[in-house]
C-alpha cells in the first residue's frame, strides 16, 4: 500500500528540487551568456554548438540511463546525476578554453539524462495511480518555475562576477546531491532490482530502442516527439518573430514569456490532476493539441499586445499541462519498467529538442509567420496520431 502524498511532503519535495535545480540551472545562465560570450571570443555557430551539444549527450545516454534506473536504482542515478550537474557547471564556470565548455555541455546533458527519468520513475514508485497525475504535475511545475525565476536570479547573481551563476549553480547541485543522498531512499527492493537484471540481461540499448515502437508505446512517444519538436520549434523563434514584427523589447518579451509561465504554473499545480480526474489524459491531450493548432496559427493574426499576452498564455499552457499528461500515461503502461518509459521519454524529448530548434530557424529566414505555421500543422499531425490510441492500449483512466 503506497503512503499518500500528504504524508511523503520532504521525499517529493525532494525530488522535485532535483528537478528545478536543472531548469534553474539553465536559466541562471541566460542573462550572462552574451557577456560570457563576448569575453571567451566565441561566434554565435559556437554557442549554437554548445547548446546542441548538451541536447546531443542527453540524447544518446537517455535510452542506456533508462536502463541503469531499472537495474541498479532510482536513488544512486539521481545522486550521480545531480553530482555531474555540479561538475559540468563549475568546469563551464572557470573554462577558459572552448574544449572544455564543451566538456561541460556533454556532462551537463548527462547528467540531464539520469536525473530527468530518475526522479519520474522514483515518483511513479511512491505515488498511486489516483494521485499519480497530481505529482506529475508538480514536476512539470518545478520546470516551469525553474525556468520562470532562472534569469532573475542569474541576472542578480552575475553583478557579483560574470561566472558567478556558474558556481552558484554547482553549489546548489551539490547540496541537493548531499540531501537527496540522506533523505531519499530507494522505492525498489533489492529483489525488484536483481529481477529486472535478470529481465534485460538480454537486452541492449538497440532492442531497447526498438521496443519503443511497440504499438503501446509508439504512439505517445511520437506525441512526445511531436510536443518537444513543436514547441521548441515555437519557443525558438518566439523572441525573433516578437522584435521583427512588433518591435518588442527584450522587457516586453521577457514580461510575457514570465507571465505566461506563472499562468502555467498556477494552473499546473492546483487544476491539472482534477483535469486528469474528469477528462482522462487521453482527452486531456487531444484539448490541448487542438488548442496548440489554432493559438498557433492565431499568433499569425494578431498584432495588439494584450492579445499577444492572451494568445501566449494559453499556447504555453497548452504545452504545459501536455508535458505531465503524457508523463503519465507512460508511467500507467510502464508497470515495472519505469526507467525505460522515462528514459524514452527524454530521448524522444531530446531528439525533438534538437530538430525543432533548427528548422524553426531555417523557416523564419524564409518567411517569419512559417515556424508558428509548421508548429500547427506539427502539432495537428500529433493529433491526428492520438485517433489511433485504441482502448485495448489504454489503462486507467484512458479507458473512457
Amino acid at each position: 500500500m503506497k503512503k499518500p502524498l500528504k504524508e511523503q511532503k520532504t521525499v517529493l519535495l525532494i525530488l522535485l528540487s532535483n528537478i528545478f535545480i536543472i531548469f534553474l540551472g539553465v536559466g541562471l545562465i541566460v542573462p550572462v551568456m552574451p557577456s560570457f560570450m563576448n569575453i571567451m571570443h566565441l561566434s554565435g555557430q559556437t554557442m549554437g554548438y554548445l547548446v546542441a551539444a548538451f541536447a546531443f549527450a542527453q540524447l544518446l545516454m537517455s535510452p542506456l540511463a533508462g536502463r541503469w534506473i531499472d537495474c541498479y536504482g532510482r536513488k544512486k542515478m539521481i545522486i550521480i546525476g545531480l553530482f555531474l550537474f555540479s561538475v559540468s557547471e563549475l568546469i563551464f564556470g572557470v573554462g577558459t578554453h572552448v574544449s572544455v565548455l564543451y566538456l561541460s555541455r556533454l556532462l551537463g546533458g548527462i547528467s540531464s539524462a539520469f536525473i530527468m527519468p530518475a526522479v519520474t520513475a522514483f515518483v511513479a514508485d511512491i505515488t498511486s495511480v489516483e494521485e499519480r497525475p497530481k505529482a506529475m504535475g508538480y514536476i512539470s511545475a518545478a520546470i516551469s518555475i525553474g525556468f520562470i525565476i532562472g534569469p532573475g536570479i542569474g541576472g542578480f547573481i552575475a553583478e557579483l562576477g560574470v561566472r558567478a551563476p556558474f558556481y552558484f549553480a554547482a553549489g546548489f547541485a551539490l547540496i541537493t546531491c548531499i540531501s537527496s543522498l540522506f533523505v531519499l531512499t530507494e522505492p525498489l527492493t533489492k529483489q525488484q532490482l536483481l529481477e529486472t537484471i535478470q529481465l534485460k540481461k538480454d537486452t541492449n540499448f538497440v532492442s531497447d530502442l526498438k521496443r519503443s515502437f511497440h504499438p503501446l508505446y509508439i504512439i505517445a512517444f511520437i506525441i512526445v516527439f511531436v510536443l518537444a519538436f513543436g514547441l521548441s520549434a515555437y519557443e525558438t523563434v518566439f523572441s525573433l518573430y516578437s522584435d521583427h514584427r512588433f518591435g518588442f523589447t527584450p522587457r516586453d518579451i521577457a514580461t510575457i514569456i514570465t507571465i505566461s509561465a506563472i499562468f502555467g504554473v498556477v494552473v499546473q499545480i492546483f487544476m491539472f490532476g482534477k483535469m486528469v480526474d474528469k477528462l482522462g489524459e487521453k482527452k486531456l491531450i487531444q484539448i490541448c493539441l487542438i488548442a496548440g493548432v489554432v493559438l498557433a496559427i492565431a499568433s499569425t493574426m494578431i498584432s495588439s499586445y494584450l492579445a499577444i499576452l492572451l494568445i501566449t498564455c494559453f499556447i504555453f499552457l497548452a504545452f504545459d499541462l501536455l508535458r505531465p499528461a503524457l508523463t503519465t500515461y507512460l508511467s500507467k503502461t510502464a508497470e515495472k519498467e519505469q526507467g525505460f518509459i522515462a528514459g524514452m521519454n527524454s530521448t524522444y524529448t531530446s531528439l525533438g529538442n534538437i530538430v525543432g530548434p533548427a528548422l524553426g530557424g531555417i523557416l523564419f529566414d524564409v518567411d517569419i509567420n512559417y515556424p508558428y505555421l509548421f508548429a500547427a500543422v506539427i502539432l495537428f499531425i500529433g493529433l491526428v496520431i492520438t485517433m489511433m490510441w485504441k482502448e485495448k492500449q489504454s489503462t486507467g483512466s484512458l479507458v473512457k
